[in-house]
């Protein structure tokens, strides 16, 4: 019965309606490669789709959606692509659905203002930045891989255009993996945002410059600067334990051998958003229309950078994502038992703290203490909270019993 109530709240689709209370339909779904890597506490990556649906032509965008899965997959984590399929939020697609986004007509790019009208109208969604986040926080998803994220447009200050993606990583604990922000942004006040969101910005690797996407140097410099997998995994470990409620941006440069001149791509984005201006192109229809007109204008070599750089960044999220679930570990480890085993009478095994009953504490990545298989070896689930041959002796000064204690709240609460 344990091994039956602990798979069904944490392993399967119903998890939502027991948590909830109230409706019997998930308000999103897994596929079964993450609900499998759920159940069994493996790293999870969360990558978008609007990449897919909207970043590149077709068939690359397919094949390039396909082998950043796959650098995934043989860097020891799992891929979960997020999409809105017939009104579906989706966490990890299939190579079937993969293929149907890649070729589908009108999907609707999805950040938070657009996934509930999405979902009620029954309509295909593909995940921004900021929708994608908004599924990893739902999944517990702590690391995320993009290309680059949205920032505050030029000319920002008069036309408040400023991508939701930047408030998302604000009211988030996400850590995101990208390139930087595109130049055809106002990089600097996009940082400067960041700031005022709280948000945590790293460059990655040797040097603090923050990249601009095509090219390894914006010209500004990130605040912090993290050299390695490990160090950003720490930097993700530390925020939660401190309780952040604001995401956390590594900037990944573009590699040397794939990264644009940056006087030729600058020159091409210029014109570009010319033409966007002349043919009235605004809002979030701007950044796709740029990069196919940079991507006409150099010839193809802006596409290029543009899937190198989301391929390396695949490789970075997913060595943080098992970094992180490393340390992880050895927190739910330590913390496995959060009462120690007697050593004499009123004496515990630890000398720095005393500690409770563990249904005090709630698990933090909600996976499942079971698999699929129910005779694997793993935490015991008690139904009822019964202490079996222990005998508890208060000798504190001023300690109340629990009747006592129990007495005492139930009075305050009424």
């Amino acid at each position: 019965m344990a091994y039956l109530a602990k798979y069904v709240l944490k392993g399967s689709r119903l998890a939502a309606f027991y948590k909830r209370g109230y409706s019997t339909a998930s308000p999103w779904v897994f596929s079964e490669e993450v609900r499998l890597a759920k159940s069994e506490g493996k790293p999870i990556v969360a990558l978008e789709s609007t990449i897919i649906t909207h970043g590149m032509p077709y068939p690359q965008n397919l094949e390039t959606a396909k082998q950043v899965e796959n650098i995934i997959r043989e860097r020891g984590a799992v891929p979960a692509t997020v999409a809105i399929l017939k009104g579906q939020l989706t966490i990890g697609l299939s190579e079937e659905e993969l293929t149907y986004l890649a070729q589908a007509k009108g999907v609707v790019k999805a950040s938070r203002r657009d996934l509930a009208p999405i979902a009620a109208a029954k309509l295909d969604g593909a995940t921004t930045v900021a929708g994608t986040i908004i599924a990893a926080q739902l999944a517990d998803i702590p690391v995320f891989v993009t290309g680059g994220i949205g920032g505050v447009h030029r000319h920002g200050e008069n036309t408040l255009d400023i991508s939701a993606d930047l408030n998302e990583l604000g009211r988030s604990n996400t850590l995101v993996v990208c390139s930087g922000v595109k130049s055809i942004l106002d990089i600097g006040r996009t940082l400067e945002y960041l700031e005022t969101q709280g948000v945590c910005v790293c460059a990655f690797g040797e040097t603090s410059d923050f990249p601009a996407f095509y090219t390894t140097r914006s010209g500004f410099t990130a605040p912090h600067r993290v050299g390695d997998a490990l160090q950003a995994a720490r930097v993700l470990h530390a925020s939660r334990q401190m309780k952040l409620a604001s995401g956390i941006v590594v900037a990944v440069p573009v590699p040397q051998e794939h990264a644009m001149d940056e006087k030729i791509i600058q020159e091409a984005i210029n014109n570009a958003l010319k033409e966007a201006d002349r043919n009235g192109i605004s809002g979030k229809e701007v950044t796709p229309f740029i990069l196919a007109a940079v991507a006409k204008a150099t010839s193809g070599a802006s596409l290029n950078a543009n899937i190198a750089l989301i391929k390396n960044n695949a490789k970075v999220g997913a060595d943080i994502a098992v970094e992180f679930k490393k340390l992880k570990n050895v927190d739910d480890s330590k913390n496995a038992f959060n009462i120690g085993s007697s050593k004499g009478a009123g004496k515990c095994t630890s000398n720095t703290s005393r500690h409770f009953h563990t249904s005090c504490s709630r698990r933090a990545d909600e996976s499942p203490l079971f698999s699929g298989d129910k005779n694997c070896g793993g935490d015991v689930l008690v139904i009822g909270g019964a202490n079996v041959d222990r005998i508890y002796r208060l000798k504190e000064e001023g300690a109340q019993s629990p009747s006592a204690y129990l007495r005492k709240v139930v009075t305050t609460l009424l």
